[in-house]
């Protein structure tokens, strides 16, 4: 085993760990490693994501449907949905050019790093009143699953404000049937990308068990390490991770900017949270639950 695919492996068992210890998030990291470390193209990388977000997102539903948090029914109804956009999206990503790919999926990495930041009050127990007709729920599904089989991300920091939002469910019952959704979605993806793109299956086997194994470990410290906390310092990470993809591969003069711009923006955000506390508009009122698989 080379060097390089050491290290990937090395490094899934990280992403694993704070998919665990999350509940998601990990998983937006999956591409840059991938492509940056482990040098493959990015429609490899993506492709091998969306395998091991899919994995990963079914052995987490297993824990979560003992406990009673997924709805079959409203997940199997938005992932169907989402199935067909994801396979649209890796149909249509297998021809994009890398560049654009990953400054889409760079762009996915920011919005994400701000849901995690923000964070969302946990309405758990609680139902909500915003119920919409079935159409749009099948349409807010069919773009989802379309963003996730493009760029290769689960996508969990949209599904589960959809479910809550459009399908009335709590937070905890909108959390367990996100995973059911992401991995719908992922393995529809996949089926796209995998018309134009072939995969190196002793890598993918071996990032997805690392990634799994990492999660289990990630999963027995939530109750050690405050969830809260790491959430926000992930986010952080992640928005600088995507500053960093964004410096990668765009021109020159934009790359500083743009990752200036980012470096700018953490930055008054920590000291919004640190010096006005409460009242900033990014603290959340009450503990978050955020999934991002």
């Amino acid at each position: 085993m080379e060097i390089t695919t050491i290290i990937v492996v090395a490094l899934a068992v990280l992403v694993g760990l704070s998919l665990g210890l999350l509940g998601g998030g990990g998983s937006i990291l999956v591409v840059p490693l991938l492509t940056y470390i482990g040098g493959l193209d990015p429609r490899e990388a993506i492709a091998t994501s969306l395998f091991v977000v899919g994995a990963t997102s079914l052995v987490s539903l297993v824990g979560h449907a003992r406990k009673g948090n997924v709805q079959w029914r409203t997940g199997l109804i938005f992932g169907a949905a989402g199935m067909v956009g994801a396979f649209g999206g890796g149909l249509a990503g297998g021809y994009i050019p890398g560049t654009v790919l990953m400054v889409a999926f760079a762009i996915m990495m920011i919005a994400t790093a701000g849901a995690m930041i923000k964070g969302r009050k946990d309405r758990d127990g609680q139902s909500t009143d915003h119920h919409h007709p079935l159409w749009r729920i099948l349409l807010d599904g069919l773009v989802v699953g379309a963003a996730t089989g493009l760029v290769g991300a689960g996508g969990g920091f949209l599904v589960v404000p959809a479910l809550v939002l459009l399908a009335g469910l709590p937070m905890t019952a909108a959390v367990g049937t996100s995973l059911l959704v992401i991995a719908m979605k992922s393995f529809a993806g996949l089926g796209g990308y995998l018309t134009s793109v072939s995969l190196d299956w002793p890598l993918v086997a071996a990032v997805t068990a690392a990634a799994i194994a990492g999660s289990f470990i990630g999963v027995r410290l939530t109750s050690v390490v405050p969830e809260k906390a790491l959430r926000k310092g992930f986010g952080y990470f992640v928005l600088l991770m995507g500053a960093f993809v964004l410096s990668q591969e765009l021109p020159f003069p934009a790359a500083p900017i743009i990752l200036g711009i980012v470096v700018v923006l953490a930055t008054a955000a920590a000291i919004c949270m640190l010096g006005f506390k409460e009242r900033c508009p990014l603290r959340s009122a009450t503990p978050a639950v955020v999934s991002m698989a």
